[in-house]
């Protein structure tokens, strides 16, 4: 009796301090505008997983590009970029390390070419170890790496999307 007393004091206590301390779950944003038309690389993934991320969240239609002057803001996606660099050798030269990196340049502007977001680049990279006798795993493993890397690019393009305000 004592010690289920005892663990429900110290699980009230600890749903104290989470409340207390502002912990909250991440939730869908709040974008200032309600049509975006992505202009860009018409077959990058990014730009294909950004809209149905926007487009989830239920707030924001997303426009073909051609349709960028009925819209209210322009996401143009300049440069995505992947790279893949070597970063550690054994004692006979042969690569152990490669580092993985996703480069995003974007910027946000109104369809009269008002600047919201200047040219700004995102940057995630990932550290992958190399073995010669698990070649296909390790490409594998390369792949779901640059896929999160996107995932997360993404996040942060949404954002930084859901800080802008409109004048």
């Amino acid at each position: 009796m004592r010690k289920a007393t005892r663990r429900a004091v110290c699980l009230g206590g600890a749903v104290a301090l989470l409340a207390g301390c502002g912990f909250q779950l991440r939730q869908a944003p709040n974008f200032a505008f309600g049509t975006l038309a992505i202009a860009g690389a018409p077959n990058s993934s990014i730009a294909a997983e950004l809209r149905r991320s926007i487009g989830a969240s239920g707030q924001v239609q997303v426009l073909p590009d051609v349709q960028a002057m009925q819209s209210q803001v322009v996401l143009d996606l300049l440069d995505e970029r992947r790279e893949k660099v070597v970063v550690g050798l054994n004692a006979t030269g042969q690569v152990r390390e490669f580092q993985l990196r996703t480069r995003l340049r974007f910027r946000l502007r109104t369809p009269q070419g008002k600047e919201l977001i200047a040219p700004t680049e995102l940057l995630q990279q990932r550290d992958i170890s190399f073995s010669e006798s698990a070649v296909l795993s390790k490409e594998a493993e390369e792949n779901l790496l640059y896929r999160d890397m996107q995932t997360d690019l993404v996040q942060q393009l949404m954002r930084r999307l859901a800080a802008v305000r409109l004048a």
